[in-house]
């Protein structure tokens, strides 16, 4: 289908050559003799182009209307050049660009193709961002279960809000789509989401990297580089794994939380920032408090808002529809011929443990689809990890004693540990693979540190 351009012009010789140029490069025409009559046709055009100088409202006013109606519909002005002022008023009210008049045809066409490329690119970056909101929409989250159905009630009462959230829980349990979900569900969801993965960054370029440096900070700054919060700026910064940042960045990023400043690298200039603050961990942080290795006033600014999410083999009742999930999408982004999955191959991934969560099992499905050559998965076509494909413990009759919470039967362990260790806590500790402090704030909970 042709390009559609709408002509606002009162001359009508030059509206008349106008209209025969674009036709002639196959181009829908459509005219108008004042802004007053274009206001009624702009809802079926790509494109208008509009002298400044009209009767009655004047293009400037007509552009003001259209920003209002219609955000993206390119508009290119026409200005004879003593009015040259207008025009740059018309860019900054939202033209796309300006032709001073007298302009050859071919001028003409160059402007056109360029602001029907500038709609282009502004409907693709639409489309990228709707169909990104649809990812991080319930549909593609997927969870039947009381735990999961909590933490979409969560989402839908924080997101709208500032508030700092805090996300636990084992890797691949699915943080950074709940992060995600909270952007694309809250006021910035049009401005930027700035991912910051605190364990790949090196401690010596952490500074540099998430609070930017001034030219000449060090040797190789060869020129001034924004850092993630100030690419964030107005938007959301996510945090991932929070709890490797070291105590120099602590201290930094407590600042952003309580006073939204900081400062480049090699400058001592404060600048404010407006970002929300979202962290992940799978740590945990309340051991690494009493260790000393992350700080409290930092543990709490980042908590105001806490979400636990569950590993996968405590919401069990999820698995199923996670597999059909995942079958369906993986199957048509593959271009696979794969329809479903049946019950028995449900059946055999409930039997598996799932120590990487669900980030495995989305794995697992897109393995499992790749070498399937029939229309279903079934039980024969899963293809789990087979190092690590063990009964569930879950499932064994003997996984607790009879009678004992998990809570006692970690206090027997622990008194089992001091016991061989005749009392010696630093040996115990090293027996059960926790650090000296962490021991001493279960004995603590448990009553026992004295």
């Amino acid at each position: 289908m042709p390009n559609r351009v709408l002509i606002v012009e009162d001359e009508d010789k030059l509206r008349r050559v106008l209209q025969l140029q674009l036709e002639s490069s196959h181009f829908h025409v459509e005219q108008a003799g004042s802004a007053e009559e274009a206001l009624r046709l702009i809802d079926r055009c790509d494109l208008v182009l509009t002298d400044l100088r009209l009767p009655g409202m004047n293009g400037l006013e007509l552009l003001s209307l259209i920003r209002r109606q219609n955000a993206l519909l390119p508009v290119v002005v026409m200005t004879a050049f003593g009015t040259i002022e207008a025009a740059v008023d018309a860019m900054k009210a939202g033209a796309v660009d300006f032709l001073l008049k007298p302009f050859s045809l071919d001028h003409l066409m160059a402007v056109v193709g360029k602001a029907l490329e500038v709609r282009a690119l502004r409907d693709e970056n639409r489309q990228l961002r709707e169909e990104l909101g649809r990812k991080y929409d319930w549909a593609n989250i997927v969870g039947r279960s009381p735990a999961m159905q909590e933490i979409f009630g969560t989402i839908v009462r924080v997101a709208p809000t500032r508030a700092t959230v805090l996300l636990c829980g084992e890797s691949g349990v699915g943080k950074d789509l709940v992060a995600r979900a909270i952007h694309y569900h809250s006021p910035r969801r049009d401005r930027p989401f700035v991912k910051i993965n605190c364990t790949a960054l090196p401690e010596n370029l952490m500074e540099s990297e998430l609070f930017g440096y001034e030219k000449g900070a060090f040797t190789g700054a060869s020129a001034t580089k924004l850092g993630k919060f100030e690419q964030a700026d107005t938007g959301t910064v996510f945090l991932d794994e929070i709890g490797d940042v070291p105590a120099s960045i602590q201290v930094k990023l407590l600042r952003i939380l309580q006073e939204r400043e900081f400062e480049r690298l090699g400058s001592n200039k404060t600048r404010t920032i407006d970002v929300r603050v979202l962290a992940a961990t799978n740590a945990d942080l309340r051991a690494a408090l009493e260790e000393g290795s992350f700080r409290e006033d930092l543990y709490y600014r980042l908590n105001v808002m806490p979400i636990n999410i569950p590993p996968l083999r405590d919401r069990r009742e999820d698995l199923p529809f996670l597999a059909e999930h995942f079958t369906r999408k993986l199957s048509r982004d593959l271009g696979s011929n794969v329809e479903g999955i049946t019950e028995a191959a449900i059946a055999r991934l409930l039997e598996y443990r799932w120590p990487g969560n669900v980030r495995e099992l989305e794995n697992v499905i897109e393995r499992s689809v790749v070498l399937c050559s029939g229309k279903v998965l079934d039980a024969a076509d899963i293809k789990l990890d087979a190092a690590r494909a063990r009964p569930d413990p879950v499932s064994a009759s003997s996984f607790l004693p009879e009678g004992v919470s998990l809570d006692e039967h970690e206090q027997n362990i622990i008194r089992e540990a001091l016991k061989r260790a005749q009392g010696n806590k630093s040996q115990a500790a090293r027996m059960l693979g926790l650090t000296r402090n962490a021991l001493r704030y279960r004995l603590t909970q448990m009553g026992m540190e004295s």
